[in-house]
């Protein structure tokens, strides 16, 4: 067997282990690499430690550090607060503002999971409170988190834009975020009308609230510990995604989803909330408009915040997404060995002889769909992009347009439910409703498996874009 074949044969029982047993994906890497690199390639630890993605590292501690001190200092919590109570009585506007502020948490450095597993049991609360049908609440906050989740501060967006400027491919980040966030827009306006929005727009919250006289209760903090480190969560272990509380924030007034009968506490944002604001639009601006690296400038951020408020930010080192840190670092160094013993020339060459370049695109893109929707959508990107860069350099398909569709597939199917985001909506379902969730998100997630890659194929592969 030659050595690109085992190096392929190595990543495939990294995705296989991490997805049926309770591995962490990220740790399988490092020791596939440290395996693989000593006793099949002849190296040391020196050079298989050279492939670590020090920069990745860096922008990944840095912004999700960043988030757990807004997360921490309230800030999160009080902009929830702000974006429910601007939409006053329109319940229909409720699935919207969860959709947009997971989106805004995605965009500003957020994992993924992270974000879905704060805005879920809010807005599985607010599902069961006005009568919202739970697949078209969950749907919206699913693909909020994916519509934020490639800005250029993002995780996911942060960890594309780099392994393209690694590799050498053209890219744009901007146009990478726009399309990313236009498409699940458009996905979610399809799932609002399929779902009971049409319903939604006939009803005002006055009249169906249950019990509540009408007021919409704002969620404070939801009791859910993401465990991203397995890559797939099935039906049953959905509950442990959420700390074992099966289905806590779909009880209205359950305190684990943070609802009350009563209208909440509107507060003022006071000097660190301010604060946390000014510091997140700082690290936007700078590294879009003056090209500040994102991560030491995210984790300056994080530092000043930390001086000025000592209290708030003390536990926030504990709540930096280190397994996603783990995850991405590791297969990046795996990947980094299958550089360097030429198994990515090996396999970009073998895509470029199918001799359809269209036809390579769209089986690159269902191969990154089908495997997301179970395994980790972070490990994918991270180890199916270098694997097209052959096929890339050869010039027949646009770049950018591939990076997108890829991107897209990759990430819509978060909303199986064996994958983390799809999970955390099934745990946060009402009891009475979590099997029909999950039935509904499975049906739905699965379609996406085909019609994501269909249609990002169609919309920026086939026209040639980049």
């Amino acid at each position: 067997m030659s050595i690109e074949l085992i190096t392929v044969v190595a990543l495939g029982l990294v995705f296989l282990i991490a997805t049926v047993l309770p591995v962490h994906m990220g740790a399988l890497a490092f020791v596939a690499a440290f395996v693989v690199g000593t006793a099949f390639v002849g190296e040391d630890t020196d050079d298989i430690v050279g492939g670590f993605p020090g920069d990745l590292f860096v922008i990944l501690v840095g912004v999700t550090f960043l988030f757990a001190i807004a997360k921490g200092n309230g800030t999160v919590d009080r902009l929830v607060q702000l974006a429910v109570r601007a939409v006053g009585g329109r319940i229909a506007l409720i699935p919207w503002v969860m959709f947009g502020v997971t989106a805004v948490l995605t965009a500003a450095g957020a994992v993924v999971p992270a974000a879905v597993a704060i805005i879920a049991p809010i807005g599985m609360g607010f599902a069961l409170r006005y009568r919202i049908n739970p697949m078209l609440m969950g749907l919206l906050i699913i693909n909020g988190a994916s519509a934020g989740g490639f800005s250029p501060i993002s995780i996911f967006g942060s960890i594309v834009n780099g392994v393209v400027g690694r590799n050498g491919l053209p890219s744009n980040p901007g146009l990478l975020f726009v399309s990313s966030f236009m498409f699940n827009l458009v996905l979610s306006v399809v799932v609002f009308f399929l779902f009971g929005g049409r319903e939604l727009l006939r009803r005002s919250a006055e009249n169906t609230a249950l019990g509540g006289g009408g007021r919409i209760a704002v969620a404070a903090e939801p009791a859910t510990s993401v465990a991203l480190g397995g890559g797939a969560v099935g039906h049953s272990r959905a509950a442990t995604a959420t700390g074992g509380n099966r289905g806590g924030g779909g009880r209205g007034g359950d305190t684990d989803a943070g609802a009350t009968d009563g209208e909440p506490e509107h507060l003022p944002l006071e000097r660190d909330h301010i604060l946390t604001v000014l510091g997140l639009l700082f690290l936007a601006v700078g590294a879009l408009a003056f090209g500040l690296d994102v991560g030491f400038t995210a984790l300056t951020v994080a530092v000043v915040l930390s001086l000025i408020s000592p209290t708030s930010a003390k536990a926030a080192v504990g709540q930096v997404a280190w397994p996603t840190v783990l995850l991405i670092c590791g297969i990046v160094t795996f990947v980094a060995l299958m550089e360097r013993v030429g198994t990515i020339d090996w396999l970009g060459n073998m895509v470029s002889q199918i001799g359809a370049p269209l036809f390579a695109a769209i089986l690159i893109c269902l191969i990154g769909a089908v495997v997301s929707a179970f395994a980790s959508t972070t490990g994918i990107l991270g180890a199916l992009i270098p694997l097209a860069v052959p096929f890339l350099l050869g010039g027949e398909i646009g770049p950018i347009g591939l990076i997108i569709a890829l991107s897209i597939s990759s990430s819509v199917v978060d909303s199986s439910p064996f994958s983390t985001s799809g999970a955390l909506v099934v745990a946060n379902s009402p009891t009475e409703q979590t099997d029909r969730v999950f039935r509904g998100l499975m049906i739905w997630g699965f379609s996406m498996c085909v019609v994501a890659p269909l249609l990002s194929w169609l919309i920026f592969v086939v026209p040639g874009w980049g």
